[in-house]
């Protein structure tokens, strides 16, 4: 009876509210019809332009200034537009040389100039390094990256030699390969290329201008000469950097112009949530909420649409839902791993469940990308249907 009364009476699609008058709802459409639309935001503006390297600061201050849902949903497009948005990449890190580092990083607890819980040690050995590289694909991680707390490679020939082998190995294996080992010259860039390197992790950690509150012994400009040197090379470069340092925002729009105006933007780029380590000069900061993760996450989207952007150290205080703001807002990378270098990470049953609860699949591994080769879009957005 039911189904018949919908057949012949079918639904209207206006709807009534017992507590809207006429008279009120006539006033309501009025109001509407004299209100002056409001301009589009920046985030709207700019979410459907070409890939650039031509960004103005002023530009990227407004995107990110853009009101916070907006900002998320332009994001979000863009990201769509790019990339699977279920996809997300696995990375592990492991530390292969830890401590007694001679740089002054505020932030870091492997300097050798503070006080903390971080002893200094030797290279690890050759079997150590690859059983973690097996774990590690058998976990998931399609990318394995070493770590090590060094100023640059001068004088350690033995141990680059070293870290050439097991990346030929890893890469054997089937993964990507990541390393992070302070300053590059060219030639060591070439070697790395040589060796199967798929990318090389440089931060920039935040603005040119606030960069020497941080840090005093490496310059800004050493940090660019070294992921040119990686680039060079054809090496991908993974570059971002790290918020809570006690920057201000046009400093956290500071790192993200440098890195988009480069002629080449990142493969990736990772968003560090300062996790304040005692004994270091930082200890004392405040932690980062994820409204300010987020907001970094979907600027650095949308003026880099093609780059990674991994949502790295500090993710560990964050929710599974806070977590689920970051990919939506277009984080398409994590780390996994019970450690982050020093600092602890996410545990591993917890990714799994977020997956599961999210709809998250693991991102394929990459083994066609490379600052030397063209770009290609390994992803098409589905057309809706007509």
């Amino acid at each position: 009876m039911s189904a018949f009364r919908l057949i012949t009476q079918p639904l209207r699609s206006t709807r009534f509210y017992s507590t809207a008058t006429p008279s009120r709802l006539a006033a309501v459409a009025n109001t509407a019809s004299n209100t002056v639309p409001q301009a589009a935001s920046a985030a709207a503006v700019h979410a459907s332009g070409p890939l650039r390297n031509d960004w103005s600061r002023e530009e990227i201050q407004a995107i990110y200034d853009s009101p916070f849902l907006d900002l998320m949903y332009y994001a979000a497009k863009v990201h769509r537009e790019n990339f699977n948005p279920r996809e997300v990449q696995q990375s592990t890190l492991l530390s292969i040389k830890t401590g007694g580092c001679t740089e002054d990083c505020k932030y870091c607890p492997q300097s050798s100039r503070y006080k903390t819980n971080v002893e200094a040690q030797k290279m690890l050995d050759e079997n150590v390094i690859l059983d973690a590289a097996q774990r590690a694909k058998d976990a998931g991680s399609t990318r394995f990256c070493m770590g090590a707390a060094w100023r640059d490679l001068a004088g350690r020939k033995s141990n680059f030699k070293k870290i050439l082998t097991h990346v030929k190995t890893i890469r054997g294996m089937g993964m990507e390969v990541c390393c992070t080992l302070g300053m590059l010259n060219e030639e060591q860039a070439k070697q790395l290329k040589d060796a199967g390197l798929t990318a090389y992790n440089h931060n920039l950690d935040t603005s040119r201008e606030f960069y020497p509150k941080i840090i005093t012994t490496r310059t800004y400009d050493e940090r660019l000469e070294t992921i040119k040197n990686a680039q060079d090379a054809g090496i991908s470069v993974c570059s971002g950097g790290i918020i809570g340092l006690g920057e201000q925002d046009e400093d956290r729009v500071g790192l993200l112009h440098t890195l988009s105006t480069l002629e080449q933007h990142p493969e990736s780029v990772p968003v560090n949530a300062l996790l304040a380590v005692q004994g270091t000069p930082l200890e004392d900061q405040q932690p980062v909420s994820v409204f300010e993760m987020v907001r970094m996450i979907a600027t650095a989207r949308i003026v880099m649409p093609h780059s990674m952007v991994r949502l790295s150290a500090g993710r560990v205080r964050f929710s599974m839902a806070e977590q689920s703001m970051c990919f939506l807002a277009g984080a398409n990378s994590i780390f996994t791993g019970d450690k982050l270098l020093t600092t602890p990470n996410n545990d591993k049953n917890d990714d799994q469940k977020m997956f599961e609860v999210l709809g998250l699949v693991p991102k394929p591994a990459n083994f066609a990308q490379g600052s030397d080769k063209p770009e290609k879009r390994v992803y098409n957005a589905p057309t809706t249907a007509q």
